[in-house]
């Protein structure tokens, strides 16, 4: 989940972006994809510390969830996102959970949590993986079909907007390549035969699900 806060720079003309998340990965994907069109801040750069609950069960409703907590608290015109990976055989799973899908679901798989690695990112995907061999998901060189989703919730000028990217693929079984974060080293993209994790930030950032709702808020922003 991340959060980004909106404020006018009439001196420059610039628009400037405070993005809340305390994931390196994320903010430097961000500032790539957006480049120097705006003016991107963290929200520990602006002194803000506030853990806000995530209880949605859709990635727009925690996003909303997100930009409603900042205006009413902080009066910002703000926006925010959340994103997850979606396995259609896994009824959508991790979606909403992603980030936290190995605390909230290694147990009722029957799986050891301490078993699946130091930390989150490895958890998370050695959590999936096992579910997927478990149901036989990758019998017969089977690739079980899956997409990355990312909505933005804007709240500007009293008004709610939202932007959502999608981006189309599958699951392999084993984990390849060094780039990347969360669920990349095993997610391959629609019409590529590498995975997120292969295939650098450079393409990945010009064709993933936040790359796309980024744009979408961008072009929206400029207007």
């Amino acid at each position: 989940m991340t959060i980004f806060v909106a404020e006018k720079s009439y001196k420059n003309k610039m628009t400037t972006l405070v993005f809340a998340s305390n994931n390196a990965h994320k903010l430097d994907e961000i500032r790539s994809i957006l480049g120097d069109k705006f003016i991107i801040k963290s929200l520990k750069e602006i002194g803000c510390e506030v853990d806000i609950p995530e209880t949605a069960d859709t990635f727009r409703g925690n996003a909303l969830q997100k930009a409603q907590y900042i205006k009413e608290h902080f009066g910002y015109d703000c926006f925010a996102d959340d994103s997850g990976l979606q396995v259609e055989c896994l009824d959508n799973l991790p979606g909403v959970f992603s980030a936290r899908f190995a605390d909230k679901y290694s147990k009722k798989f029957g799986v050891d949590p301490a078993k699946l690695g130091d930390d989150k990112d490895t958890r998370n995907t050695a959590c999936l993986l096992h579910r997927l061999n478990a149901i036989g998901a990758f019998d017969e060189g089977k690739h079980p079909k899956a997409c990355f989703r990312t909505s933005i919730a804007l709240i500007y000028d009293g008004k709610e907007q939202f932007f959502d990217g999608i981006v189309e693929g599958y699951i392999i079984s084993e984990k390849r390549g060094n780039g990347g974060f969360g669920y990349d080293p095993v997610f391959v993209p629609e019409g590529y035969d590498k995975t997120f994790a292969e295939l650098g930030n450079d393409i990945k950032n010009s064709i993933s699900h936040r790359a796309r709702a980024v744009a979408k808020l961008a072009e929206f922003l400029k207007k």
